[in-house]
């Protein structure tokens, strides 16, 4: 026994040489792993964009002074999937139910705008999108006569938001008119500048009416410039006990596709740089005993 072990002495002794001459293993530089950091960063984007938060801009001045041509907001599509539906007073995005844009250019963008489009950091120059107030929902029978302010089921509505000078339907009364279920009856604040369900009351097929299925989503947050931040709740008047039909509205989480991405993809970038230099440093330890 004893003979065994003095001849096994040698080879373990080299062993240990010959690991202990292996050039150790390093964790990979930071700038290494930004290709996954970037990938996590769009898979993310892009997931939160279709089913989470979508950025849009503002392309007219139809919901001043609410909303500025050219802000951006962000725009709560998650709950739809859950069956919310829009609320009277929430400011939502809606596909265009009927050549309500027809004739509008579509703006050119280049190929950087398109990218930034493509992860939600822009919106898409390509969507047919319009953002208009809802005033009225399916049931609902909405008054708009000249002199007189909007009233939804007979419960005139209190309109602070509307534009400075502007009336709430001398510009396009459309008297009295009834929401059929499943659409929704929109106007912009700009009541004067704003081409919106009164304007194509008499179009056909649509009547103005805005089908719930082409509703994208609601508008929480002004989140660009930074100067016009602001959240978008539905105004006072909406709460009359009058009108109040028990649904709720659900707030979505206001981040912008491309920043919840890269904030997300960071924190699992980390967690990797960490669990793999923890590895490395316990296969050292390993090698050294």
């Amino acid at each position: 026994m004893a003979e065994q072990l003095r001849s096994a002495a040698p080879e373990e002794e080299g062993g240990t040489a010959a690991v202990q001459a292996e050039p150790k293993r390093r964790q990979r530089p930071l700038w290494k792993e930004l290709p996954l950091l970037i990938a996590l960063a769009i898979i993310l984007a892009l997931g939160i964009k279709t089913f989470f938060v979508q950025a849009f801009s503002i392309p007219s001045g139809s919901m001043e002074n609410t909303l500025q041509v050219n802000d951006r907001v962000l725009v709560d599509k998650l709950t739809p999937w859950f069956g919310a539906k829009p609320e009277r007073g929430e400011v939502v995005v809606f596909h265009d139910p009927g050549d309500w844009l027809q004739g509008e250019a579509t703006p050119h963008t280049n190929a950087i705008q398109k990218v930034l489009s493509t992860v939600g950091l822009m919106p898409s120059a390509d969507e047919k999108d319009l953002i208009k107030r809802v005033i009225a929902v399916g049931g609902d029978t909405v008054t708009c006569r000249v002199g007189s302010p909007v009233a939804v089921n007979g419960v005139p509505l209190d309109e602070p938001y509307l534009y400075p000078g502007a009336t709430p339907c001398d510009n396009d009364p459309v008297g009295s008119v009834t929401v059929p279920k499943g659409k929704i009856w929109v106007m912009g604040d700009h009541r004067n500048n704003s081409e919106d369900s009164r304007f194509h009351q008499n179009d056909n097929p649509g009547d103005g009416f805005v089908p719930v299925g082409n509703v994208v989503g609601r508008a929480f947050v002004v989140a660009w410039p930074v100067s016009h931040w602001a959240t978008l709740p539905v105004p006072a008047t909406f709460h009359q006990q009058q009108l109040a039909d028990g649904r709720t509205s659900t707030v979505a989480a206001a981040a912008a596709p491309g920043l919840v991405g890269l904030t997300g993809a960071a924190p699992l970038t980390l967690w990797y740089r960490r669990r793999r230099g923890q590895r490395l440093q316990a296969a050292d330890l390993r090698e050294r005993v």
